[in-house]
């Protein structure tokens, strides 16, 4: 008995194309490998990382640290009862260290410190500019009206020559920008009660005539602190 045979397939196609999927696909070219632009993502990445971890360290850091509690007028001596200890943490600003808080109260504000504030080194002075040469503090005995409510140390005032109503003279500013250096407490009679002022020099002694007449009054600045 003869096994018949099949025929053999022809794999190739007319003219010898083949007719598989792979033999129509275009040639692929060689990907391009940038090594410079590889390595600078990797730095940029550690970098990161680094900069992370950093910060994660440095944040667990404390350090105690003088903070205001209480207003202090720029030229005023800083008082201990102004300051109290706080932990921060170590952000790399030199704010002073609550350890010297005993040479600070040795300084001056050198400009008006408000409450919450964290104290640097350049917020004080060891002279202050307001009672320095041609400077003179003043006492002014004020009565209802003669000032407003709620005048604070470090705040800035006029100091205005109010005539009694007999005179025929007009009210005239004596000292335009004038540092509240002490407010006594008001009086039981409403009376803002005594304060002290640095004014220049030379018109303190008209300040001081016109206030024992009770010929002064006191308008605050409230943007020129």
């Amino acid at each position: 008995m003869r096994t018949s045979e099949k025929p053999a397939v022809n794999a190739a196609g007319p003219a010898g194309v083949l007719s598989s999927s792979a033999s129509r696909k275009l040639p692929v070219p060689p990907r391009e490998r940038k090594p410079a632009l590889a390595a600078l993502a990797v730095l940029l990445i550690l970098g990161g990382a680094l900069a992370t971890t950093l910060l994660v360290m440095r944040s667990g850091d404390r350090i105690s640290a003088i903070r205001v509690v209480q207003q202090i007028g720029a030229g005023q001596k800083i008082s201990p009862n102004a300051l109290e200890e706080v932990q921060i943490a170590d952000t790399g600003i030199g704010y002073v260290a609550w350890s010297r808080r005993f040479a600070v109260i040795e300084t001056y504000a050198s400009v008006t410190l408000l409450p919450g504030t964290l104290l640097t080194d350049e917020m004080t002075v060891t002279a202050s500019k307001e009672l320095g040469p041609g400077k003179a503090k003043v006492g002014l005995a004020l009565k209802p009206g003669q000032a407003p409510a709620g005048l604070k140390e470090g705040d800035r005032v006029q100091v205005i020559h109010v005539p009694g109503r007999s005179a025929t003279a007009q009210s005239r500013v004596l000292a335009p920008n004038a540092l509240v250096h002490v407010v006594g407490e008001p009086t039981r009679s409403g009376s803002a009660g005594l304060i002290t002022v640095i004014v220049d020099a030379t018109v303190s002694p008209q300040i001081a005539a016109y206030a024992s007449s009770g010929e002064i009054a006191v308008a605050e600045l409230p943007g020129a602190r």
